[in-house]
């Protein structure tokens, strides 16, 4: 545990990375409150899930273009208006829900207050990649944010689900809106931490702003696809990972349903989540010498590989053991994606570069969930795990085949810059 004692000892560490785990609590909130709100006021699932997958869609498309004002102007002077406007559309949202406004307008306000929700996820890990540049330490930062995500991914739905049934229909999702602005607001406060806005590449950490030219608008203006070409191996990869999460979510409450202990799905999913953190711990604690996007796809293949062998489980006492098993490979895999998009990204283009694996994965969510919800009412649950374990093999051999490019960027950034 010493890496981690380390990197917390830096000054602002400790508030900023609190702050930033309290933003993105509604990560694990939102959409689930979303569907226990809809459904609740409508008793349309299907309606549910589609004004879901609308606020994950609109995350998808808002999410990059925040992060690119963020790194052009600094993380405060974005993130502060941006909170505003998320509590304000979440509240129209809510309201529209609980009026039974026609439908859809509840969609398209509940898109708009997804496009306009802070991704904190990323600027956290924008902020460590500033300060850890040289110490050696940025996998372990990187692996602290992924625990960090489990445990949102554990504590979040059940306190949204004890909000949203046993308080009041509008409960989660306000508490939901209520964590991100505060912990937003906190976290856009801590400017002594934040990197600074439109740092040139090379240019040392802290030093002053780069002028806007003539000549350096161009590749802003092209993106961070242009300047981090790893980004179309990644993204796809991420997409898929996302579609597989879903799935496995969805084919875990059917299988323990099937099976008359619908309870216990929850249980089960926590397991997930629990082998993750342990190998996100495990993986921030060693000093590695194989390279970043062999790392990359040797835990990515082992997660694939985990998730075939959901089909075979008879039984909720052996899902839960094996799912455990295939859990401990999934944070490895995220922490090594953002890392090789953090050695591949320009500065000015770090957050947004990340910003887009997160993206990718709620794309992945929303078109996952209903072939998976498809599957499963045709076939059953073990054909949603099907789903999901060619969803895996496929990102696997996507990784397998992109990595002649992901080990030339991780090698030599300087050279796509």
């Amino acid at each position: 545990m010493a890496p981690y004692r380390e990197i917390l000892r830096i000054p602002g560490a400790v508030a900023f990375c609190a702050a930033g785990f309290v933003a993105r609590m509604p990560m694990s909130m939102f959409s689930l409150g979303t569907v226990l709100l809809i459904a609740t006021m409508t008793g349309r699932y299907a309606l549910a899930g589609l004004v879901a997958a609308a606020g994950s869609v609109g995350y998808a498309f808002g999410a990059p273009q925040f992060a690119r004002l963020s790194d052009s102007f600094g993380q405060h002077r974005v993130l502060r208006p941006q909170a505003a406007v998320f509590a304000v559309t979440t509240i129209v949202f809510m309201t529209l829900a609980q009026l039974k406004a026609p439908w859809a307008a509840v969609m398209a306000v509940g898109a708009l207050a997804g496009a306009t929700m802070p991704s904190m996820g990323s600027m956290v890990r924008t902020r460590w990649s500033v300060l850890l540049a040289e110490s050696g330490l940025l996998h372990t930062a990187f692996s602290l944010e992924s625990v960090l995500d489990e445990v949102i991914f554990v504590v979040g739905p059940a306190l949204v689900t004890l909000l949203a049934i046993d308080i009041y229909p509008a409960a989660g999702v306000g508490s939901a809106m209520a964590l991100c602005v505060t912990g937003t607001l906190l976290f856009a406060a801590q400017r002594g931490t934040q990197p600074p806005a439109r740092l040139r590449a090379g240019q040392a950490a802290g030093g002053p702003a780069t002028p806007v030219t003539a000549a350096s608008r161009a590749p802003r203006r092209a993106g961070a696809w242009a300047a981090v070409p790893g980004l179309v191996t990644l993204v796809p990869v991420y997409w898929l990972l996302g579609a597989m999460f879903a799935t496995i979510d969805l084919s875990t409450v059917a299988f323990a349903a099937e099976r008359g202990h619908v309870c216990v799905a929850g249980l089960v999913l926590g397991a997930y989540a629990l082998g993750s953190a342990v190998g996100g711990l495990w993986y921030g604690a060693r000093h590695w010498r194989a390279p970043l996007e062999r790392r990359f796809v040797i835990a990515l293949g082992c997660a694939a590989a985990g998730v075939t062998t959901f089909w075979f489980q008879p039984g909720l006492a052996t899902l839960f053991g094996v799912i455990l098993v295939a859990g401990l490979a999934i944070s490895p895999t995220l922490i090594a994606g953002y890392g090789l998009i953090e050695r591949q990204s320009p500065v000015e283009r770090r957050t947004e570069g990340m910003t887009w694996l997160s993206s990718a994965i709620a794309v992945g969510v929303a078109t996952g969930s209903p072939v998976a919800g498809h599957l499963v009412d045709t076939h059953g649950a073990r054909w949603g795990y099907l789903f999901a374990a060619g969803c895996g093999l496929t990102a696997a051999a996507i990784a397998l085949t992109g990595q002649g490019r992901l080990r030339l960027a991780a090698r030599h950034p300087q050279q796509l810059r």
